[in-house]
Parts: structure tokens; C-alpha cells; sequence
């Protein structure tokens, strides 16, 4: 499991007394024109709404994702008009809507679940379960961009306390993203950030999350598979088939799994590969930290003294998508959940960490060689503070983002309020 600790360690969290930092963070404006859409997407059944759905300009790279409230915003540059947009959802029918459809505030979008019976014949054609996940990573190359790639993405981390939020921290990225087929690591490009944060509630501690949009980068499984079958050896994993299921009129396989090493903690999850190319299409993978010291080793690097740290929730949800016959990395979330006991308190705090980011837009790399200059992000940063961004109403120009929820608009409004 060599590989994968060194990535928790790039990844999670800091527990320690709070320092000022002084992170790089670019406040610039682009001038491009844009319109606003926004709206909500709803199953159209029971009403439900529908997070984490994708919305797509067809014929385009634009792209977002509707936050957990199942509201979104999209932003499009006007030259683009006419157009249509696509939504997507696994385990939906998806939609087509034209450009026109969309209106500056209120738009819903209903989609509808599947509800036919998959045929036996399509649910298993691929052979073993093993042998299927085989294939998808022997086959990342074909089947995902194998080209240098130049990706604009939002990222959101946000950090609460039981249930309430104390440290929100906001940025507009570009990932310098290699081809599926390379092994090398990816780069990250700092182009806007914000941050802030009511350390009050924190009782004298800061969470921080150490490797910032690396966190939900990483865990790419098709770029970086050895992070999670170490070294590609499925002999130590356990796969069954479970219900298959559709997304944008694809068929599914679902493929269970779970880790045979119970000795570090270890993942378990599935899997949902597209039944005729043998894509992975999403991951769901969580994993098992019942081996409390163990996972305090690997997930907290530093902590106050009369402190014992350790999660006791982990998961990990990434989502691909498809553009010309080529998938590509497109969404990806963390949530963290740790337990604080003090030495001298009767009882502990809870922290869960989420960390967000969504691919917003792409295109090929157009240089040779990536100059990296000072915006370049450290794999183990820590997103630093930064209050002013939250007032400019300007500040994110037109890229897409992911719509604040209520909680965290709330938290941002209650924190501002307290620092002021």
C-alpha cells in the first residue's frame, strides 16, 4: 500500500494551531461577455432534486455541475447563441434543451428515471468482474484524452465544525493535465482564490486541509490507478456485479469491490463502466478506518498535545464524461470526517472537510513544455486566507462555478459578519 499512503499524505489534513499564511492569490477579471443561466434539476417523478447532476453546451467543452441543493448556474459566452444544452445524471433519461430554455433565474429542468429492466444479455457480457476492471485500465489509453490537456476547473473546500461551517475556501484553477497513458504527475495553475474563515469556532485549532485541489485531483482512478489497486495487482481485491444501471442512454456495469488487505485501512466501493467501451464512467470509494491508529498515521500529520485525531469517515466520489468518443476527468468530491478529543474536555468535536472540483471547460494543450511560474501550486499547500473576494461581485468574471448552497452562502455572510 506504499502508493497509496504517500497520496493520503499529499491529501489530508493538518491539525494545528493556527498561523497566518501567505498562500498566492490572484484577484483578475476577465472581460469577456457572458450570460447567466440558473435553475435547478429535479427528478420528475418524486420532485426530488438532483445533486451532482452535469450540464453540458453541446458541441462545446462548457460544462457544470448542479450543487447539493440540485441548483446550478451556467454561464455562456453570448456568441455562442443558438445552442443546446444536455443533462445528465446517472440512472436518468438524459435531456436535451435548447439554449433558449433557460432563463436568468428559475429554470427547471425535470429528468426522468430509468425504469426499464436491463436484459440479461446486456448485463453480462463482459465476462468476470475482475477481468472487466482489467480491461478498463488496460484500455484508458483508447478509450480517455491521451492528449496534453489544459483544463479550467472550479474547486470549493469547505470545513465544518458539528453543523456549523468555519472555513470556506474558493478557487478557479487550470490543470495541466497529462495523457492518460503517461505516467507523470499532473500540475496545477492558481488563477483566482478566496478564503475565509471564523477560527472562533474552532476552539483555538484550524483544520487545514493540506493539498488543496490536489485532494479531489488525485483521485482520478483512471489516471492514477496504482493509488488505488497498488500496483495494478486486482489479485487483492474482491469484484462482483451488482444491478447495472444507465447514464445519457448508455448501459452500466456495476462492479463491486472491497480491499483483501485488512491490515491499513482500505477501500471498498464500486465501480460503473460503460458496457460498450469499458470505460469507467464513475466511482464511488469509501474507505475502511476501523483501524483507528493506523488511519491516525496516515491521515493527520501534526496535532496539539492532550489531543487524539482520527477520521472515522472517508469517501471519495469521481465523475467522467464524454466529448468526440473520449472520456475525460470531469467531477470529483472528498468528504472527511474527524473526531477531536481533548484531554481535559468531556466531550469531543466533530470537523468534516469537503472538498469539491468540477471541469468546467477544456482544450488541447497548445505548448511543448508548461513554463511554470509562481501561481503554480505546491502538491502540499494549504489554501490560504483571503477575505476580500467575497465582497467584489465581480470577482469570478465568467467562469462557471458550482452555485453556493444556503449553508455555505449563510456561512459566508455569519463568518464575514464576525470578522468585521
Amino acid at each position: 500500500m506504499k502508493n497509496l499512503k504517500t497520496l493520503i499524505l499529499f491529501l489530508v489534513g493538518v491539525l494545528v494551531s493556527y498561523t497566518p499564511l501567505s498562500a498566492t492569490t490572484i484577484l483578475q477579471n476577465t472581460s469577456q461577455d457572458y450570460v447567466e443561466y440558473k435553475g435547478e434539476v429535479i427528478n420528475s417523478n418524486s420532485e426530488d432534486i438532483i445533486m451532482n447532476a452535469h450540464i453540458s453546451v453541446n458541441e462545446t467543452n462548457i460544462s457544470t455541475v448542479t450543487n447539493s441543493e440540485g441548483k446550478f448556474s451556467l454561464k455562456v459566452p453570448t456568441g455562442i447563441s443558438p445552442a443546446t444544452v444536455n443533462i445528465s445524471y446517472l440512472g436518468y433519461q438524459s435531456k436535451n434543451l435548447p439554449l433558449s430554455y433557460f432563463k436568468p433565474e428559475g429554470t427547471l429542468i425535470y429528468l426522468d428515471p430509468v425504469m426499464e429492466e436491463l436484459s440479461e444479455v446486456k448485463v453480462y457480457e463482459a465476462g468476470n468482474a475482475r477481468g472487466l476492471v482489467r480491461a478498463m485500465l488496460d484500455n484508458r489509453g483508447d478509450n480517455y484524452i491521451d492528449d496534453p490537456t489544459q483544463m479550467t476547473a472550479f474547486y470549493r473546500e469547505s470545513i465544518t465544525k458539528g453543523n456549523r461551517n468555519a472555513s470556506l475556501s474558493e478557487a478557479v484553477v487550470k490543470i495541466h493535465k497529462k495523457p492518460y497513458s503517461h505516467y507523470g504527475e499532473e500540475d496545477i495553475e492558481l488563477i483566482k482564490a478566496r478564503k475565509t474563515a471564523d477560527y472562533d469556532r474552532l476552539d483555538t485549532l484550524a483544520l487545514k486541509l493540506r493539498g488543496g485541489p490536489f485532494n479531489t485531483l488525485f483521485i482520478d482512478v483512471m489516471k492514477y490507478p496504482d493509488y488505488l489497486f497498488y500496483e495494478e495487482n486486482l489479485d487483492n481485491y474482491e469484484f462482483n456485479f451488482e444491478e447495472p444501471t444507465r447514464i445519457d442512454n448508455r448501459y452500466l456495469y456495476v462492479v463491486s469491490f472491497k480491499d483483501l488487505n485488512k491490515e491499513m485501512p482500505w477501500f471498498f466501493g464500486k465501480l460503473y463502466i460503460d458496457a460498450e467501451t469499458q470505460s469507467l464512467v464513475r466511482a464511488k470509494l469509501n474507505m475502511n478506518v476501523d483501524n483507528r491508529r493506523a488511519a491516525t498515521n496516515m491521515f493527520v500529520n501534526k496535532k496539539p498535545g492532550g489531543t487524539k485525531v482520527y477520521p472515522i469517515e472517508v469517501m471519495y466520489d469521481i465523475d467522467y464524461h464524454q466529448q468526440d468518443g473520449k472520456w475525460y476527468f470531469g467531477y470529483s468530491n472528498a468528504k472527511l470526517l474527524f473526531v477531536v478529543n481533548w484531554k481535559k474536555k468531556l466531550f469531543n468535536s466533530r470537523y468534516q472537510v469537503n472538498s469539491e472540483m468540477a471541469v468546467t471547460n477544456w482544450q488541447l494543450e497548445t505548448e511543448d513544455r508548461i513554463k511554470k511560474n509562481e501561481n503554480f501550486l505546491n502538491k502540499r499547500v494549504v489554501m490560504g486566507d483571503d477575505i476580500s473576494g467575497f465582497t467584489d461581485l465581480q470577482f469570478w468574471g465568467s467562469n462557471n462555478i458550482i452555485e453556493p448552497d444556503k449553508s455555505i452562502q449563510n456561512a459566508i455572510d455569519k463568518i464575514q459578519r464576525n470578522i468585521q
